[in-house]
């Protein structure tokens, strides 16, 4: 009843002041890459192959910048929502990714064989179950990390998990997660790079989360009372399973990264979201 009054009182205004309906551009919705960049470019990636460290790569699943010389992404950056998860079953078919420009060294599935690392997603494989076309996008190598096992597989895996639990309680997350410096500690002892020096592991594993209620516009949703998860997690194997422990704020992560995070909002709103700890529940 209150949709179809607005109706009417939007048609009267429209009547009242000359306009007709064509007057009254629809939003557009977003395309599915637009909708994993919601928050901005934090490092202005292009997809020029001469920016070959920091290399836009758009999919319908994530968006990511992309470092040749490192082997890995710089950022990742997708949408947690319900219609992403469903019943598709786990592909585990890592692979090389062949949107990367010809003649650049493509990780391989057997690239991190041996390292005492994991082959750690960015985007998890269970935030995309909506199909298996989706799953097996987050299995390219280019949405993978050198990640120590005990923080793939606790910490961060917690995370994952709460992430997809807020989902299931009628929340909606916009993620960023990225990596930084050179040197981790994963079961085999420390390591700056693996894959005969091609892939650098981090020594830092970062990542936001900008909590929404499920709903529409979603970017002018986002006010000062939003909920902002930042955290900064030591990439090594002696991590705490309790993330929660390893937060931090927005601003640290940019000042420890040189990115601009969170750019599509406002200047003050940026502010203030990104000066603050979150302390939220973490389970």
């Amino acid at each position: 009843m209150l949709k179809h009054t607005c109706k009417y009182l939007l048609l009267l205004f429209l009547i009242l002041s000359g306009c007709s309906d064509a007057d009254v551009a629809p939003q557009q919705p977003l395309t599915l890459e637009e909708e994993q960049l919601l928050l901005g470019n934090p490092s202005e990636a292009t997809t020029s192959e001469s920016n070959y460290n920091n290399f836009l790569m758009l999919k319908p699943q994530y968006t990511l910048s992309y470092s040749r010389d490192r082997g890995t992404p710089n950022w990742v950056s997708w949408h947690v929502s319900r219609e992403w998860m469903g019943n598709a079953a786990r592909q585990d078919n890592f692979r090389s990714d062949p949107k990367l420009p010809e003649g650049w060294y493509r990780v391989t599935a057997s690239s991190y064989s041996g390292s005492g690392f994991d082959r750690g997603h960015n985007t998890p494989s269970a935030d995309r179950t909506s199909s298996e076309e989706d799953n097996s996008a987050t299995f390219l190598m280019t949405n993978m990390i050198p990640q120590a096992p005990k923080n793939n597989q606790e910490a961060w895996a917690n995370l994952e998990d709460y992430t997809r639990d807020l989902v299931q309680d009628g929340m909606e997350v916009y993620v960023v997660m990225g990596s930084y410096g050179e040197g981790g500690t994963g079961s085999n002892g420390s390591a700056r790079t693996i894959d005969q020096g091609r892939v650098t592991v981090p020594s830092r594993i970062w990542k936001v989360l900008v909590v929404l209620q499920q709903g529409d516009d979603d970017l002018q949703r986002i006010t000062f009372d939003t909920r902002v998860i930042a955290v900064d997690v030591p990439n090594t194997n002696t991590v705490r399973s309790d993330w929660g422990s390893y937060r931090t704020t927005v601003d640290a992560i940019e000042s420890a990264t040189g990115y601009d995070l969170l750019s599509a909002l406002p200047a003050q709103l940026q502010q203030v979201l990104e000066g603050r700890t979150d302390t939220g529940p973490v389970k």
